[in-house]
């Protein structure tokens, strides 16, 4: 299973077409957003997705009921992190700040994914991926980026815009 990951938004509606673009294009089998979505609109454009969304809110997402709304009518499964998933097999946690790691964190969590810093993040140890894609909701062409990790490998490519 492939999964796309993307994070802090930030309600940037032309790259999020982008994000949606390059996710189909690469044929991800789901997509985690790891929070800052911002706005209800967002999730419209998300829904063009051709995989599933899950993801966490972050600290920006404060019209949480227009978010909650939207979620629900374009079948995106948003949740308050930590969000424990388990696909293919793997453990995966998924939260906004990656503060809020060392409380959730298991020994179990092969794919730890994280947003909030918009600085790209990789990080392996003990056969563990700890990742945040960084930056996609800035205006400068060539440095937002968001990645797609292949869960049986834990391989990771970037996809830049």
């Amino acid at each position: 299973m492939r999964i796309g990951v993307v994070s802090d938004t930030h309600d940037q509606l032309r790259n999020v077409r982008r994000i949606v673009e390059l996710f189909n294009r690469a044929g991800v089998d789901r997509v985690v957003h790891t929070g800052d979505i911002t706005r209800a609109p967002t999730l419209e454009i998300f829904a063009e997705l051709s995989a599933p969304m899950t993801g966490v809110y972050g600290n920006n997402d404060v019209e949480r009921d227009a978010l909650d709304a939207a979620a629900a009518a374009f079948g995106c499964q948003l949740s308050d992190p930590p969000l424990e998933l388990a696909w293919s097999g793997r453990d995966i946690l998924v939260v906004h700040d990656p503060a809020e790691l060392q409380a959730s964190l298991k020994p179990d969590h092969v794919l730890v994914l994280h947003g909030h810093t918009h600085r790209h993040e990789v990080v392996r140890s003990n056969g563990r991926l700890v990742f945040n894609p960084g930056e996609c909701a800035g205006h400068l062409e060539g440095h937002n980026r968001i990645g797609v990790v292949d869960l049986e490998s834990l391989d990771l490519s970037m996809l830049r815009f």
